[in-house]
């Protein structure tokens, strides 16, 4: 591994720093305390980002992407993390992978619309009763002749109210397994105002304030067969391929954001005095950032190690495991430490370190929980012996 950046990365990270710095720093406030992110905002910087050629930037050259390397689409996803997350996320969009997986037919239907910014598209897993075991889901989809007939609830549905269409995930039948009866689930693009199909406002959450979850309800919802997106029974094969790296996207972004609350503390330290010199000279200070300093670069590590190893097509589910666990957790401590160093200014609202600090909080959640992550490193770990 070559730990230096190209001439190309540079620029990428210096480009979508400066992006971020311009034109999404100015709106944090405004989306902190009204938690709501306006459309005409979001198409003003939905064309801001289209012409600095960071709009859907993950995407392939050959479908209007940037055709980033793993690599290079973390240090992206880094410098976009900075900012506040409904606005990184809807205002400089990056659709979904798994839409690559589609026919043809759906490339055009979905995945096109989304790359031209004219949509968003949002995936429909969790259920009430099934988070962390997606096998447990009970939303199911029965054939009925040319169609498949859809019933069952999604929450936690992350910005489904401007998408345009959900991809959903529901069983269709059971196998038999050596650990027993698993279901079989199937994957459908699901469009909006498609009868059956109601799209209603989810929960308030502490974090992410203007990125918003809403409660997804199927009921006799009719699609048509050519909706299925990869095989019938094989919707965890697609998600397995396409979403792996999601850990990974969560991990840089929480790289970003960790950075951004260590800058504050090491700026604060040097400029706040207390009994006569900067506190950054009183070693309860000073190592504080010291042991910020050292859990970012091991963050920033092991996650540009996996995308590196993503890219060489050497990676491991543990290897991407162990960098969504590492970033998340070292954002939790590097914001809660920025906070401690800050002192009572760190709780006001005039800097981004509460809001970073309460944001960091669902990071350690979803897209796998921290003990999620445990159970596939050391899953790896005994595997290797037998275990």
């Amino acid at each position: 591994m070559h730990f230096g950046l190209s001439d190309e990365q540079r620029m990428i990270v210096d480009t979508t720093r400066a992006f971020v710095e311009a034109e999404l720093y100015p709106h944090e406030a405004q989306v902190e305390r009204d938690g709501h992110l306006p459309l005409e905002l979001i198409r003003e910087i939905q064309k801001k980002a289209m012409n600095a050629g960071l709009y859907a930037a993950n995407m392939p050259e050959d479908v209007g992407g940037a055709g980033l390397d793993t690599l290079s689409w973390l240090l992206y996803e880094r410098e976009l993390g900075r900012a506040n997350y409904a606005l990184h996320w809807t205002c400089v969009a990056r659709p979904s992978n798994i839409l690559l997986a589609g026919t043809p037919e759906q490339r055009e239907r979905y995945l096109m619309p989304c790359i031209r910014g004219e949509t968003w598209d949002c995936l429909a897993m969790t259920e009430p009763g099934a988070g962390s075991d997606l096998r447990g889901m009970t939303a199911s989809a029965r054939p009925d002749g040319d169609d498949w007939i859809l019933n069952g609830t999604k929450h936690f549905i992350s910005h489904a109210d401007i998408a345009g269409f959900t991809i959903a995930f529901m069983a269709t039948g059971e196998e038999e397994t050596p650990r027993g009866r698993k279901k079989r689930i199937t994957a459908f693009f699901v469009d909006k105002g498609t009868p059956g199909f109601s799209v209603r406002a989810g929960y308030r959450n502490v974090s992410h304030r203007g990125y918003s979850n809403a409660v997804l309800e199927f009921d006799a919802c009719r699609v048509p067969a050519r909706n299925v997106l990869g095989e019938v029974h094989r919707g965890f094969e697609v998600a397995n391929q396409w979403l792996g790296a999601t850990r990974l996207q969560v991990a840089a972004t929480c790289l970003g954001r960790a950075d951004r609350a260590l800058g504050h503390a090491i700026s604060w330290a040097s400029e706040r005095r207390q009994f006569g010199q900067q506190i950054g000279k009183f070693q309860g200070v000073s190592f504080k950032l010291a042991d910020m300093a050292l859990e970012l670069k091991a963050a920033e590590l092991l996650t540009l190690e996996a995308g590196w190893k993503l890219d060489a097509g050497t990676v491991t589910d543990a290897d991407m495991a162990m960098a969504k666990l590492k970033a998340t957790e070292a954002l939790a401590m590097i914001a809660d430490e920025a906070i401690q160093i800050h002192g009572g200014m760190g709780l006001m609202d005039e800097l981004p370190l509460e809001r970073i600090w309460r944001d960091a909080r669902v990071e350690r959640i979803w897209e796998g929980t921290s003990e999620i992550q445990r159970h596939i490193i050391s899953r790896e770990l005994l595997r290797a012996v037998g275990g």
